[in-house]
Protein backbone atom coordinates (compact mmCIF):
# COMPACT_ATOMS: atom_id res chain seq x y z
CA UNK A 1 0.00 0.00 0.00
CA UNK A 2 1.18 3.23 -0.58
CA UNK A 3 2.26 5.52 1.59
CA UNK A 4 -0.44 7.82 2.84
CA UNK A 5 -0.14 11.11 5.41
CA UNK A 6 -2.51 13.66 7.02
CA UNK A 7 -1.69 17.41 6.91
CA UNK A 8 -3.42 19.00 9.72
CA UNK A 9 -5.30 21.94 8.65
CA UNK A 10 -6.23 23.40 11.87
CA UNK A 11 -9.28 23.67 14.20
CA UNK A 12 -12.01 25.29 11.71
CA UNK A 13 -14.96 25.69 14.19
CA UNK A 14 -15.03 26.81 17.89
CA UNK A 15 -18.56 26.51 19.25
CA UNK A 16 -18.21 28.99 22.48
CA UNK A 17 -17.98 31.54 19.38
CA UNK A 18 -21.19 31.28 18.53
CA UNK A 19 -24.61 31.44 19.98
CA UNK A 20 -25.74 27.94 19.27
CA UNK A 21 -29.53 26.49 19.83
CA UNK A 22 -31.38 24.93 22.84
CA UNK A 23 -29.43 26.95 24.95
CA UNK A 24 -26.71 24.67 24.40
CA UNK A 25 -23.03 25.83 25.52
CA UNK A 26 -19.59 24.84 24.33
CA UNK A 27 -18.91 21.12 22.17
CA UNK A 28 -19.16 20.61 18.95
CA UNK A 29 -18.82 16.85 19.19
CA UNK A 30 -18.60 13.71 15.88
CA UNK A 31 -18.43 16.49 13.29
CA UNK A 32 -20.13 14.96 10.13
CA UNK A 33 -20.36 15.94 6.68
CA UNK A 34 -23.13 16.88 3.81
CA UNK A 35 -21.98 18.28 0.81
CA UNK A 36 -23.41 20.77 -1.21
CA UNK A 37 -22.92 22.18 -4.84
CA UNK A 38 -20.98 25.40 -2.94
CA UNK A 39 -20.92 24.63 0.35
CA UNK A 40 -20.55 22.12 2.89
CA UNK A 41 -23.40 21.08 6.28
CA UNK A 42 -21.30 20.01 8.91
CA UNK A 43 -23.55 18.21 11.73
CA UNK A 44 -22.26 17.95 15.36
CA UNK A 45 -23.31 17.33 19.08
CA UNK A 46 -23.38 20.24 21.43
CA UNK A 47 -24.66 20.16 25.02
CA UNK A 48 -27.31 21.72 27.05
CA UNK A 49 -27.69 21.64 30.67
CA UNK A 50 -30.90 19.26 32.20
CA UNK A 51 -32.23 22.01 34.96
CA UNK A 52 -34.10 19.22 36.87
CA UNK A 53 -31.06 17.68 37.54
CA UNK A 54 -27.36 19.47 36.25
CA UNK A 55 -26.52 16.56 33.78
CA UNK A 56 -26.23 17.22 30.16
CA UNK A 57 -28.66 17.09 26.92
CA UNK A 58 -26.95 16.44 23.73
CA UNK A 59 -28.69 18.37 20.88
CA UNK A 60 -27.38 18.03 16.84
CA UNK A 61 -26.84 21.25 15.40
CA UNK A 62 -24.88 21.85 12.06
CA UNK A 63 -22.84 25.06 10.72
CA UNK A 64 -22.40 25.56 7.05
CA UNK A 65 -19.18 26.31 5.63
CA UNK A 66 -18.09 27.58 2.51
CA UNK A 67 -15.98 25.17 -0.52
CA UNK A 68 -12.84 26.34 1.57
CA UNK A 69 -13.68 24.61 4.77
CA UNK A 70 -12.86 27.44 6.51
CA UNK A 71 -15.11 30.33 6.55
CA UNK A 72 -18.36 29.87 8.36
CA UNK A 73 -21.92 30.72 6.42
CA UNK A 74 -24.00 30.04 9.22
CA UNK A 75 -25.21 28.09 12.55
CA UNK A 76 -28.18 26.77 12.71
CA UNK A 77 -30.56 28.31 15.13
CA UNK A 78 -32.60 25.51 15.80
CA UNK A 79 -32.17 21.96 16.53
CA UNK A 80 -32.28 19.56 13.79
CA UNK A 81 -34.29 17.13 15.96
CA UNK A 82 -35.86 16.44 19.14
CA UNK A 83 -35.05 14.16 22.31
CA UNK A 84 -36.86 11.24 22.42
CA UNK A 85 -39.56 11.03 25.02
CA UNK A 86 -39.93 9.72 28.20
CA UNK A 87 -38.24 6.32 28.65
CA UNK A 88 -37.17 6.17 24.92
CA UNK A 89 -33.94 5.09 23.59
CA UNK A 90 -32.88 8.80 22.75
CA UNK A 91 -34.12 10.59 25.31
CA UNK A 92 -31.45 12.23 27.03
CA UNK A 93 -28.75 12.67 23.97
CA UNK A 94 -28.32 12.15 20.52
CA UNK A 95 -24.82 11.93 20.16
CA UNK A 96 -23.34 11.17 17.18
CA UNK A 97 -25.97 11.92 13.65
CA UNK A 98 -24.19 10.28 10.65
CA UNK A 99 -26.05 11.49 7.59
CA UNK A 100 -25.78 10.36 3.84
CA UNK A 101 -27.98 11.24 0.90
CA UNK A 102 -30.40 8.33 -0.59
CA UNK A 103 -32.87 9.40 -3.35
CA UNK A 104 -34.32 12.66 -2.63
CA UNK A 105 -33.94 12.71 1.24
CA UNK A 106 -31.10 12.72 3.48
CA UNK A 107 -31.10 9.90 6.13
CA UNK A 108 -30.04 10.46 9.49
CA UNK A 109 -28.47 7.35 11.59
CA UNK A 110 -28.88 8.49 15.47
CA UNK A 111 -27.08 7.45 18.06
CA UNK A 112 -29.36 7.85 21.31
CA UNK A 113 -28.52 7.80 24.87
CA UNK A 114 -30.42 7.57 27.65
CA UNK A 115 -29.52 7.36 31.64
CA UNK A 116 -29.29 4.16 33.67
CA UNK A 117 -29.34 3.60 37.37
CA UNK A 118 -26.57 0.94 38.18
CA UNK A 119 -24.30 2.59 35.00
CA UNK A 120 -24.37 6.06 33.62
CA UNK A 121 -25.88 5.25 30.23
CA UNK A 122 -27.40 2.84 27.61
CA UNK A 123 -27.48 3.52 23.43
CA UNK A 124 -29.32 2.41 20.67
CA UNK A 125 -29.58 3.62 16.95
CA UNK A 126 -32.20 5.06 15.27
CA UNK A 127 -33.24 6.14 11.69
CA UNK A 128 -34.57 10.08 10.90
CA UNK A 129 -34.91 11.19 7.57
CA UNK A 130 -35.40 14.79 6.06
CA UNK A 131 -37.20 16.12 3.16
CA UNK A 132 -36.05 19.64 3.35
CA UNK A 133 -32.06 18.94 2.54
CA UNK A 134 -31.09 18.62 6.31
CA UNK A 135 -32.48 21.09 7.78
CA UNK A 136 -34.89 19.20 10.13
CA UNK A 137 -35.47 15.40 10.17
CA UNK A 138 -38.23 13.22 11.29
CA UNK A 139 -38.01 9.88 13.05
CA UNK A 140 -39.60 6.88 11.20
CA UNK A 141 -40.63 5.67 14.64
CA UNK A 142 -39.84 6.04 18.29
CA UNK A 143 -37.69 3.07 18.77
CA UNK A 144 -34.14 2.31 17.22
CA UNK A 145 -33.54 0.55 14.43
CA UNK A 146 -30.04 -1.81 15.75
CA UNK A 147 -29.99 -2.25 19.86
CA UNK A 148 -28.61 -4.50 22.23
CA UNK A 149 -29.15 -8.16 21.47
CA UNK A 150 -28.17 -11.92 22.68
CA UNK A 151 -24.60 -11.33 22.38
CA UNK A 152 -24.75 -7.43 22.16
CA UNK A 153 -25.75 -6.56 25.91
CA UNK A 154 -25.48 -3.07 25.57
CA UNK A 155 -23.84 0.46 24.07
CA UNK A 156 -25.13 -0.51 20.83
CA UNK A 157 -24.05 3.26 18.54
CA UNK A 158 -22.03 5.18 16.55
CA UNK A 159 -23.21 3.64 13.39
CA UNK A 160 -21.82 4.96 9.97
CA UNK A 161 -24.09 3.80 7.02
CA UNK A 162 -22.56 3.60 3.20
CA UNK A 163 -24.60 1.82 0.36
CA UNK A 164 -22.41 -0.05 -1.85
CA UNK A 165 -24.31 -1.44 -5.00
CA UNK A 166 -27.75 -1.98 -3.58
CA UNK A 167 -26.59 -2.89 -0.52
CA UNK A 168 -26.98 -0.76 2.73
CA UNK A 169 -23.79 -1.26 5.35
CA UNK A 170 -23.50 -0.32 8.87
CA UNK A 171 -20.25 -0.11 11.02
CA UNK A 172 -21.39 0.47 14.87
CA UNK A 173 -20.29 -0.04 18.44
CA UNK A 174 -21.06 -2.92 20.61
CA UNK A 175 -20.73 -2.91 24.10
CA UNK A 176 -18.80 -5.97 26.01
CA UNK A 177 -19.89 -4.81 29.37
CA UNK A 178 -19.43 -2.42 32.25
CA UNK A 179 -16.36 -2.90 35.08
CA UNK A 180 -14.95 -0.96 37.88
CA UNK A 181 -11.56 -0.34 37.89
CA UNK A 182 -11.15 -0.66 41.60
CA UNK A 183 -13.53 -1.11 44.13
CA UNK A 184 -14.38 2.48 44.62
CA UNK A 185 -14.59 3.80 40.99
CA UNK A 186 -17.83 4.11 38.54
CA UNK A 187 -18.39 1.15 35.96
CA UNK A 188 -16.77 1.91 32.80
CA UNK A 189 -17.42 0.70 29.37
CA UNK A 190 -15.95 -0.71 27.02
CA UNK A 191 -16.93 -1.10 23.38
CA UNK A 192 -15.66 -2.55 20.17
CA UNK A 193 -16.15 -2.29 16.12
CA UNK A 194 -18.83 -4.23 14.54
CA UNK A 195 -20.84 -4.72 10.90
CA UNK A 196 -24.09 -5.60 10.06
CA UNK A 197 -26.11 -4.93 6.52
CA UNK A 198 -29.39 -4.15 5.10
CA UNK A 199 -31.72 -4.28 1.72
CA UNK A 200 -33.71 -1.37 2.95
CA UNK A 201 -32.21 0.98 5.68
CA UNK A 202 -34.48 -0.38 8.07
CA UNK A 203 -33.98 -3.96 9.31
CA UNK A 204 -30.43 -4.86 9.91
CA UNK A 205 -28.60 -8.30 10.34
CA UNK A 206 -26.08 -7.94 11.81
CA UNK A 207 -22.69 -10.34 12.12
CA UNK A 208 -23.49 -10.41 15.82
CA UNK A 209 -20.34 -9.90 18.57
CA UNK A 210 -17.90 -10.13 15.67
CA UNK A 211 -15.04 -7.61 16.70
CA UNK A 212 -13.67 -6.85 13.09
CA UNK A 213 -11.03 -4.89 14.03
CA UNK A 214 -7.77 -5.77 15.97
CA UNK A 215 -6.62 -4.38 19.66
CA UNK A 216 -3.55 -2.70 20.03
CA UNK A 217 -3.97 -2.15 23.31
CA UNK A 218 -5.49 -5.61 24.50
CA UNK A 219 -8.57 -6.64 25.36
CA UNK A 220 -9.78 -3.46 27.20
CA UNK A 221 -9.35 -1.16 24.39
CA UNK A 222 -12.45 0.42 23.55
CA UNK A 223 -13.16 1.49 20.14
CA UNK A 224 -15.74 3.98 18.94
CA UNK A 225 -16.94 6.27 15.34
CA UNK A 226 -16.12 4.15 12.51
CA UNK A 227 -15.99 5.74 9.31
CA UNK A 228 -15.77 4.27 5.64
CA UNK A 229 -14.43 5.53 2.60
CA UNK A 230 -12.82 3.81 -0.46
CA UNK A 231 -9.39 5.28 -1.79
CA UNK A 232 -8.14 3.72 -5.11
CA UNK A 233 -10.33 0.48 -4.80
CA UNK A 234 -9.71 -0.04 -1.16
CA UNK A 235 -11.60 0.48 2.29
CA UNK A 236 -10.42 2.56 4.36
CA UNK A 237 -11.75 2.66 7.77
CA UNK A 238 -10.55 5.15 10.94
CA UNK A 239 -12.15 5.11 13.98
CA UNK A 240 -10.79 6.07 17.57
CA UNK A 241 -9.62 3.90 20.21
CA UNK A 242 -8.43 4.52 24.06
CA UNK A 243 -7.55 2.70 27.43
CA UNK A 244 -11.34 1.70 28.90
CA UNK A 245 -10.34 3.18 32.05
CA UNK A 246 -8.60 6.41 33.60
CA UNK A 247 -8.79 7.96 30.09
CA UNK A 248 -10.28 11.07 30.92
CA UNK A 249 -7.86 13.18 32.53
CA UNK A 250 -4.75 10.78 31.56
CA UNK A 251 -3.49 11.87 27.70
CA UNK A 252 -1.21 8.86 27.70
CA UNK A 253 -4.15 6.81 27.91
CA UNK A 254 -7.27 9.09 25.92
CA UNK A 255 -8.56 8.70 22.37
CA UNK A 256 -6.37 8.14 19.37
CA UNK A 257 -7.34 7.96 15.42
CA UNK A 258 -6.61 4.53 14.50
CA UNK A 259 -7.16 3.01 10.70
CA UNK A 260 -7.73 -0.25 9.24
CA UNK A 261 -8.30 -1.10 5.40
CA UNK A 262 -9.80 -3.83 3.75
CA UNK A 263 -10.32 -5.07 0.23
CA UNK A 264 -13.27 -6.94 0.76
CA UNK A 265 -15.69 -5.46 3.09
CA UNK A 266 -14.77 -8.97 5.28
CA UNK A 267 -11.32 -8.65 6.60
CA UNK A 268 -9.80 -5.55 8.07
CA UNK A 269 -6.11 -5.11 8.98
CA UNK A 270 -5.42 -2.93 11.25
CA UNK A 271 -2.76 -0.20 10.59
CA UNK A 272 -2.79 2.92 12.58
CA UNK A 273 0.78 4.41 11.43
CA UNK A 274 -0.03 4.73 7.81
CA UNK A 275 -1.67 6.85 7.49
CA UNK A 276 -0.79 8.34 11.43
CA UNK A 277 -2.41 11.61 12.50
CA UNK A 278 -1.11 12.16 15.95
CA UNK A 279 -1.27 14.76 18.79
CA UNK A 280 0.20 18.53 18.27
CA UNK A 281 2.16 19.77 21.41
CA UNK A 282 0.77 22.41 22.70
CA UNK A 283 -2.20 22.81 20.53
CA UNK A 284 -6.01 22.14 21.19
CA UNK A 285 -5.29 18.54 20.31
CA UNK A 286 -2.62 17.98 22.38
CA UNK A 287 -3.68 15.66 24.81
CA UNK A 288 -6.62 13.30 23.08
CA UNK A 289 -7.55 13.00 18.87
CA UNK A 290 -11.37 11.84 18.76
CA UNK A 291 -14.73 11.26 16.76
CA UNK A 292 -12.81 11.13 13.32
CA UNK A 293 -15.42 11.25 10.07
CA UNK A 294 -14.28 11.16 6.65
CA UNK A 295 -15.24 12.46 3.39
CA UNK A 296 -14.50 13.27 -0.11
CA UNK A 297 -14.77 16.51 -1.27
CA UNK A 298 -13.60 18.32 -4.82
CA UNK A 299 -11.33 15.65 -5.51
CA UNK A 300 -9.45 15.09 -1.64
CA UNK A 301 -10.29 13.31 1.20
CA UNK A 302 -10.59 14.92 4.39
CA UNK A 303 -11.14 14.22 7.74
CA UNK A 304 -12.99 15.85 10.67
CA UNK A 305 -11.88 15.06 14.23
CA UNK A 306 -12.50 16.31 17.72
CA UNK A 307 -9.23 17.32 19.80
CA UNK A 308 -8.93 18.43 24.11
CA UNK A 309 -11.80 17.58 26.54
CA UNK A 310 -13.64 15.35 23.73
CA UNK A 311 -14.73 18.49 21.20
CA UNK A 312 -15.56 20.98 23.73
CA UNK A 313 -13.86 23.24 22.09
CA UNK A 314 -14.98 22.56 18.79
CA UNK A 315 -13.36 20.41 16.19
CA UNK A 316 -10.52 20.62 13.20
CA UNK A 317 -9.57 19.20 9.93
CA UNK A 318 -6.94 17.30 8.04
CA UNK A 319 -6.08 16.63 4.24
CA UNK A 320 -4.76 13.17 2.65
CA UNK A 321 -1.50 13.73 1.28
CA UNK A 322 -1.24 10.69 -0.98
Amino acid sequence: MSAMKWKKLGKIFDPTQYVLPNDCVQFAQSPQALIFDDFVRIYFSTRAVDKSNGKYLSHIAFVDMRKNLHDVIRVSDKTVIPLGGPGCFDEHCIFPMSVLRYGNAVYGYTCGWSRRVSVSVDTAIGLAISHDDGLTFQRIGDGPVLAASLHEPCLVGDGFVKVIGDIFHMWYIFGTGWKRSSADASPDRTYKIGHAISNDSITWVKEEARQIIADQLGGDESQALPTVIEIDGRYHMFFCFRQSFDFRKNKDRGYRIGHAYSDDLASWTRDDENPLLDVTLGNWDSDMLCYPHVFEYDGKVYLLYNGNEFGRYGFGLAVLER
